[in-house]
């Protein structure tokens, strides 16, 4: 049986930034992958679409900074990417998962191609030098396992 769970997506000063639901798909001790529908307006994103109803597989995992989310067409269920967030690794519990954003994403078109964004933001975020140095590393493995165009989780 599938369990509800809520999203919490904080800053780095830990203000919630959004609040979503989802539900369980797999749950092991260091990830979870759950099942949520965007709830947003349709948004531009590189060489796609995000729109309202999209169907988001998002992994989370509570021993690496980034999250991964595969995104499939609300119309025709087609994969229409991965967006990944550089996080800090996520903390579960009850009912909840939780991620601090740090701001640099990374998106990955079916085809492969991969774009670097919110650099500016990430840049600008006045985060100390372990925090930039965990977060560029983790971008670099994210890369990495895209060249495959499939990621590893």
């Amino acid at each position: 049986m599938r369990e509800k769970i809520i999203v919490d997506k904080l800053s780095p000063q830990g203000e919630l930034k959004w609040r979503y639901e989802g539900e369980t798909l797999e749950r092991r001790a260091d990830r979870l992958t759950l099942e949520a529908f965007f709830d947003r307006d349709d948004t531009p994103l590189a060489d796609a679409v995000l729109k309202r109803g999209d169907r988001f597989v998002e992994t989370y995992y509570a021993d690496r900074w980034y999250n991964i989310f595969e995104i499939y067409d609300r119309d025709s269920g087609a994969l229409k990417g991965w967006y990944c967030n550089i996080t800090r690794p996520s903390k579960f519990t009850d009912g909840r998962v939780e991620y601090v954003d740090l701001f640099l994403d990374l998106w990955v078109s079916v085809d492969g191609r991969q774009t670097v964004l919110d650099e500016d933001e990430f840049l600008a975020a006045g985060l100390d030098e372990a925090t930039r140095r965990a977060a560029r590393a983790a971008l670099t493995e994210l890369q990495g396992m895209f060249k495959s165009k499939q990621p590893s989780v």
